[in-house]
């Protein structure tokens, strides 16, 4: 496949389980319904995908059902980054051998390295592969963030490392990156909220949680932001924001894979230890917001 531009709707796919394993029926299931609703790319094994409870095993095994279930008409991208550069360079080489077209890489979490050691530990990463290395900065996960200097050098060096996933919840951030960069990089919104006034200063899509199962509506507000109709965008955000905030109410993927359960995508919700399902308190907060979000269609 000619890979595509990595702009547009994205989704951080979750990892379904069943019986605490994972259920790549379900995996199938979710990445043909993801196709279908008109997605620009895939996301395995991040974040969202509970990559911090999967065996190496398995995180190499759900990359190559994703690719074989996508058949090459989006692209995958693989969730790689660790707080170990030694973890992460065979995370990136094996999954670049699994078939993915891309990799999303985490800055280091929890070591809290230095401007300098971020730079070595993507450079690493660059070395690793000649595939699209997309940057993924969430300092409140990592307690770091990745920043424009360390941008700015390694987009000089590395012809692939030209994208970056700006979790920060700030659009100064974004319209910094562009000043410095401008066309040279590709901001991608990393909180469903913010993907709105992201793209008002230049983002270029978003890698969603919420269109796990919101496919279409998320597709149709990037677009519209994308040929500058900001006012049908912003009429979709606005229809869309009380449920992006109550995907959050409990840690990520919890609602998420509540509400894809519940609409029969996915079989369970079931989620590995530490997380746990939601409480029966949030879990009528989400679902009054998934009625009104109903009744406003």
């Amino acid at each position: 496949m000619k890979l595509r531009p990595l702009t547009g709707t994205i989704t951080a796919l979750v990892t379904p389980f069943r019986n605490q394993q994972v259920a790549y029926d379900d995996l199938a299931k979710l990445v043909a319904y993801q196709i279908k609703g008109g997605i620009n790319g895939l996301v395995p094994v991040g974040t969202t995908g509970e990559s911090p409870t999967l065996s190496h095993e398995e995180h190499l095994d759900v990359v190559r059902a994703v690719v074989a279930a996508a058949r090459g008409r989006v692209p995958v991208i693989a969730g790689t980054g660790s707080n170990s550069t030694r973890e992460a360079v065979e995370l990136t080489r094996l999954s670049d051998e699994a078939g993915a077209d891309a990799m999303l890489v985490v800055a280091p979490y929890y070591n809290k390295p230095s401007p300098e050691g971020v730079y070595r530990y993507f450079a690493e990463l660059a070395e690793a592969t000649d595939k699209p290395i997309i940057l993924y900065s969430i300092p409140g996960r990592c307690g770091i963030e990745i920043g424009v200097p360390v941008v700015e050098r390694l987009r000089a060096r590395y012809p692939h490392v030209r994208t970056i996933k700006e979790a920060g919840g700030s659009v100064d951030r974004v319209d910094l990156l562009k000043r410095a960069m401008g066309a040279d990089i590709t901001v991608l919104s990393g909180d469903d909220s913010l993907t709105l006034p992201f793209m008002a200063v230049g983002a270029e899509g978003v890698i969603s949680v919420a269109s796990n199962f919101y496919v279409r509506e998320i597709n149709q507000m990037v677009q519209a932001a994308l040929a500058n109709d900001f006012a049908k965008a912003g009429k979709i955000h606005r229809r869309l924001y009380p449920v992006f905030k109550a995907l959050f109410i409990e840690p990520n993927p919890v609602p998420i894979k509540t509400v894809l359960a519940e609409a029969g995508v996915i079989s369970s919700a079931e989620v590995r230890s530490p997380l746990c399902e939601m409480t029966p308190a949030n879990a009528r907060v989400l679902a009054q917001a998934l009625q009104e979000l109903n009744r406003r269609k």
